[in-house]
């Protein structure tokens, strides 16, 4: 291992003094010594927060140089002008933008009526710079520290632009109204609202979202342009405090949906988008544990029918865990037609319709594939990809009528291509192919996915990249990556900024880990729960083997994860201290069960049903209690640590990482370092603009290097 900064530059770290404060609940007394670190208005906190920064500064201070070269190197491997594919909805096509030297985005569309223009034209236009400007992050940004856009929503007769903005990372926006054919906005301003939205068939009522005191979004309202904000109508509110509410316009433009969604179980409502005054109308009723979502479609001979992908079992009592897809028609809670069945090693992820067929995501194996469904024949077709381990992503299918597709198309060593598929053809045509400047190579790197086994037994994945050339014996340094939390899938994707670790002799590797989606519903609930604590062992089991198969070895293996992620790694180093080199735990939850005994946080109530309720349940309260990161530090030579916090973080909230540190400090025997850097003016998502996202990733990296001996 190369040698750390040395201590004869770096201040001893700051010391938060003990302050026992005692937590009881189920006859089980905690003494929480580092309680007063919640409080944010305490200055005596402020000030703490701001010793760690500089301690933090003082401690890469010797790094500057690898930090800056680490820097320069991920920006020089970025087209810093580069325009996106553009989209077609109707007239027009819509793109966005970036240009050196500025951090966000800038959003343009070009009107092509008479539809002169195929995606491969538009997007020689857009990179000659045509079309019209529409939105600019920079100019919204000004002279804030941190700019996020939330809302971006176009009217449906492409007149007007809906847009919130967030200043200081709170995820509570500010929502505006533009004028696309002045370029002016609107006096309207409703502040204090949250993600979701969409327009009515007039021009005129848009639909939005507000969240609660604990910022669960709750509300759905309309607001009439031109009109006050005071008498704007509140559309659904629900009282439920596990169910968040969200609002969306289906792909038609004939549909306002609403939908409830709790944790397991969800219930959607619909509302005529030309008739935006109407009373919302169930799909179908709520029942617990069944998930479901809609889409609509108009089937030839049959109308207007939603197509629900759902998890309620079938009427004979057949299971559906892995979901299936049936036909409803509106108006009705009876299902018609099995559009898709379901299959025990197949999950259906999502369905897009379009007016004469629709696209079903699967996903089998851990790998994503999409089915075309002809609507009028019910003749299907499963979409051929070229590699055996790849990654979809998701982006711009706004248009009803037509039979492109477009997808894009990644793995750890090919950057992502936009493909637009003609689902009647079945041609598949690249628009676009993520550049990477500096002479990248994809035949220097090897991509493969192996498999652990769990203690019980279960096989589970690893996708890792390393050069072509490496030699596994024992001797490369490894990045073990890992979430697997709320069924969120961590997919094979490319990275440029992981290019710096990888030329460097790094072996990259995510471990899928039970808790995650990438093998279905089943790979969900038996990480969840009662069964959480496979996600920790599934974790260690992919460690060792990357050991055991000669990919690192223990003294060169770093582990990373965020949220969810970094209670992952937290649990895992508990565990197995001895197992890892270094840890990066970004806005990491690590207090789980103070967290979710206080039900005035954000999400604490809807994240009960996938942690459990130790307010009122005792075996959830020392089920918790026995993997909760904070609760289960001990005297041991704990790795070193990178953790980072956000002040403004809604989701995570700042004193968990400032606890776990302090905590962490007070029982570690080695001597290597614990820092924590707090984002003073940000969030959940850390530093906003590009540049300063790279100097972040160039920080971590610069860590992760020094302590697997390739800092220089």
């Amino acid at each position: 291992m190369a040698s750390e900064p040395s201590t004869d530059v770096v201040p001893p770290p700051p010391l938060a003094p003990r302050r026992p404060h005692a937590l009881e609940a189920h006859g089980d007394v905690r003494s929480d010594d580092w309680w007063w670190l919640r409080d944010r208005e305490d200055p005596e906190v402020i000030a703490y927060l701001e010793a760690e920064n500089a301690y933090a500064d003082a401690w890469f201070a010797p790094l500057a140089g690898l930090q800056l070269q680490l820097f320069e190197q991920i920006k020089g491997r970025v087209q810093e002008d580069d325009v996106s594919a553009p989209s077609r909805r109707g007239d027009w096509w819509y793109w966005s933008s970036t240009a050196e030297g500025a951090q966000y985005r800038t959003y343009h569309r070009l009107e092509d009526p008479e539809r002169r223009h195929d995606a491969a034209r538009a997007l020689e236009i857009a990179r000659a710079g045509g079309g019209e400007v529409i939105l600019d992050e920079n100019a919204l940004a000004g002279g804030h520290d941190y700019f996020a856009l939330g809302v971006f929503d176009v009217s449906i007769d492409h007149a007007l632009l809906a847009y919130a903005v967030d200043l200081d990372g709170s995820e509570r926006y500010a929502l505006r109204f533009r004028d696309l054919g002045s370029g002016e906005d609107l006096p309207d301003l409703i502040e204090g609202v949250h993600y979701g939205s969409a327009w009515a068939a007039d021009h005129r009522t848009f639909f939005y979202v507000r969240p609660d005191a604990a910022m669960r979004p709750y509300q759905v309202w309309t607001h009439r342009l031109g009109e006050p904000v005071e008498d704007d109508r509140l559309v659904y509110e629900e009282s439920d405090e596990r169910f968040s509410a969200s609002v969306g316009l289906t792909r038609s433009e004939r549909y306002v949906l609403v939908q409830a969604q709790s944790k397991m179980t969800s219930e959607a409502r619909w509302i005529d988008a030309a008739a935006p005054e109407s009373v919302p109308a169930v799909v179908l009723a709520r029942r617990q544990g069944v998930e479901y979502d809609v889409d609509h479609a108009v089937l030839p001979g049959e109308g207007d029918v939603w197509l629900v992908r759902s998890n309620a079992p079938g009427a004979d009592g057949d299971e559906a865990t892995n979901f299936s897809v049936t036909v409803v028609p509106l108006g009705s809670s009876e299902a018609t037609e099995t559009l898709v069945g379901y299959r025990s090693e197949v999950k259906i992820e999502a369905i897009d319709a379009f007016s004469s067929h629709v696209v079903v995501v699967e996903r089998e194996s851990g790998l994503e594939r999409l089915r075309v469904i002809w609507l009028a024949d019910r003749t299907q077709h499963v979409v051929e990809q070229p590699d055996p381990v790849y990654s979809l992503t998701g982006t711009g299918n706004a248009e009803w009528e037509g039979t492109t597709y477009r997808f894009g198309y990644t793995s750890l060593v090919t950057p992502v291509s936009t493909i637009d598929y003609d689902v009647a053809t079945r041609e598949r045509r690249v628009v676009k192919v993520q550049p990477v400047l500096g002479g990248y190579r994809p035949e220097e790197f090897r991509s493969e996915r192996i498999w652990a086994t769990a203690p019980d037994g279960t096989k589970v994945p690893i996708s890792l990249v390393c050069r072509r050339d490496q030699i596994l014996d024992g001797s490369a340094p490894c990045l073990l990556y890992g979430y697997g939390s709320y069924e969120i899938t961590i997919d094979p994707t490319f990275s440029a900024a992981r290019l710096n670790l990888l030329e460097r002799g790094m072996v990259f590797a995510i471990a899928h880990v039970r808790g995650g989606g990438e093998m279905g519903r089943r790979w969900y609930e038996e990480g969840r729960l009662e069964q959480k604590s496979n996600t920790f062992t599934d974790f260690i089991a992919c460690a060792e083997h990357l050991v055991a198969e000669g990919y690192t070895s223990p003294d060169r293996l770093v582990i990373r994860g965020g949220s969810a992620g970094g209670l992952l790694v937290g649990a895992a180093m508990n565990l197995r201290p001895e197992l890892f080199a270094a840890v990066v735990a970004e806005v990491p939850f690590v207090d789980v069960v103070t967290t979710m005994s206080d039900d005035t946080l954000p999400l604490t109530v809807g994240e009960w049903e996938e942690w459990g309720d130790p307010i009122t349940d005792a075996d959830a309260y020392r089920r918790m209690l026995a993997y909760s990161p904070y609760d289960n530090v001990r005297r041991a030579d704990y790795p070193a640590m990178y953790v980072t916090a956000g002040l403004n973080d809604p989701r995570v909230g700042f004193w968990e990482p400032a606890k776990w540190v302090a905590k962490l400090r007070a029982a570690t025997t080695g001597s290597r370092p614990i820092l924590l850097r707090t984002e003073l003016g940000a969030g959940h998502q850390g530093p906003s603009g590009r540049y300063e996202a790279w100097r972040d990733e160039a920080r971590v990296q610069s860590f992760v290097l020094t302590w697997v001996g390739i800092a220089d």
